[in-house]
Parts: C-alpha cells; sequence; structure tokens
C-alpha cells in the first residue's frame, strides 16, 4: 500500500518504522511544517491515510482526505463533539474512515473485558466503580479517549448512571475518572470495583508504543477498498 501519514511525531515514527517492515510505501508525510501539502494532487495515488494529530486540525484532515477519495485512520482523540458531522461527511463522500480511541490490539480486548465486568457487577450496589488513567506529560487531552470509551461502556450498564466526571466522585450516579500526568507513561487504565470488604480490580498497561502503531498499520490494511465506518470490532471480528 501507498500510505500517507498526516502527524509526524513519536507515533507517527513508530507507524513509519511497522509501515515499511511490512511492506508498505510512505508516499506522503504531513506535519506542522507542511500543512499545505494535503491537497488533492499530493494525494494521488494514495490508498489510505493514517491520521494522528490534534483535534484542532484533525476534522480539516479527514474532510480534505475524503474529499479525494482517500480513506482515513485516525487515533487522534478529543473531537468526537462533531461525530456526527465527520461520520455524515464520510458517508456523502462514499469513503472511508476507521476511528478508535486506541489501536492497541490488547487494549480492545480490554474493552470487551471491562463490558463483561460491568454487566456482571451492575446488580451489586455495594460495589462503587471507580476508574484511573495515566499518561505522559505531553498529552493534551484529558481524560484520555480510551478512558472515556471504558467509561461510556460502563454507564450503558448502569440505569442509575448518567454520566462520568474528570476526578473522583462518591456518588452512584455520576463515574469519576482520575486524570495522572507524568513522566513518558504510554497509557495505563484501571477500572476498580470498590466495597467495604473488598475489590475487583483490572488494569491494562502499554509496555510502549509499538503495540498502538501496530494496530493503526493493521487498520490501515484492513480499510483499503472498503467505504463506510470502521472501528477495532470489525477489524478483531468481534460481534458489536
Amino acid at each position: 500500500m501507498n500510505i500517507a501519514l498526516i502527524g509526524y511525531g513519536r507515533m507517527g515514527h513508530e507507524i513509519e518504522k511497522i509501515a515499511v517492515d511490512r511492506g508498505h510505501n510512505i508516499g506522503l508525510i504531513i506535519d506542522i511544517d507542511n500543512q499545505h501539502d494535503l491537497n488533492p494532487e499530493k494525494l494521488k495515488g494514495i490508498d489510505v491515510a493514517i491520521e494522528f494529530t490534534i483535534p484542532a486540525s484533525a476534522i480539516n484532515n479527514y474532510k480534505t482526505c475524503f474529499d479525494a477519495g482517500v480513506p482515513v485512520v485516525s487515533g487522534t482523540t478529543g473531537w468526537l463533539d462533531k461525530w456526527d458531522e465527520i461520520s455524515d461527511y464520510c458517508l456523502q463522500k462514499n469513503s472511508a474512515f476507521f476511528y478508535a480511541s486506541n489501536f492497541s490490539l490488547g487494549v480492545n480486548l480490554f474493552f470487551e473485558i471491562n463490558r463483561l465486568l460491568a454487566g456482571l457487577m451492575k446488580p451489586f450496589d455495594t460495589y462503587n466503580v471507580e476508574m484511573t488513567e495515566v499518561h505522559h506529560t505531553k498529552k493534551l487531552d484529558a481524560p484520555s479517549g480510551t478512558a472515556i470509551s471504558l467509561a461510556n461502556d460502563i454507564i450503558e450498564q448502569y440505569d442509575q448512571m448518567t454520566g462520568w466526571v474528570n476526578q473522583s466522585s462518591d456518588s452512584k450516579s455520576i463515574l469519576g475518572i482520575e486524570s495522572v500526568r507524568e513522566g513518558d507513561v504510554p497509557g495505563i487504565h484501571t477500572i476498580k470495583y470498590n466495597s467495604e470488604v473488598d475489590y475487583i480490580e483490572i488494569t491494562h498497561s502499554a509496555k510502549s508504543r509499538k503495540g498502538f502503531a501496530l494496530g493503526a498499520v493493521l487498520a490501515a490494511e484492513f480499510s483499503a477498498g472498503k467505504k463506510g465506518l470502521l472501528t477495532m470490532k470489525d477489524l478483531l471480528n468481534i460481534d458489536k
């Protein structure tokens, strides 16, 4: 495949290494210094774009690629208030959009464990559920997109839960998410069901960014030639 990398930070460099190792070509690299190169002319011959940038630029990046008929794989978080706008635009342009808050295969299996555990725990009101997420100091959004996905899956299981807050919470109706930013941590997500007598805890801890990058390249391979809205459930063949 001929891949465009939109965003050439640490993730972009890791994605490049894995893509090349898997026999793909990087036909276009877009970073902060050459954003003007993201245009229909430069996108000719590109099979798929992998986009890891910031919320402020992601929306225009998506639309430019869709206009050029290029599928997009994106892991940018913090823009989901515009999900309907982007998904509609993708479908109108008959393109493909593969979005994931986290491309790690392990994290996506963790999502499934989280949903299962939440379903098992919801009848037992003696347990209070809480979440902590830890990331590197350069991560701009808090809570992380992964934490929000985990939280929303828990909230769906609990009739009494109305939402989440980015702080600890003693309320049964509000899920508290504590965000910690320290060092160069790739990502740690912990969900804890706590009672007076015991607690049940599940954690996913990333050892490096390589798992995220590999998942993004696998998603790009999966998306090439497809149309519509795609997720990690499609890639992993997990029932929705």
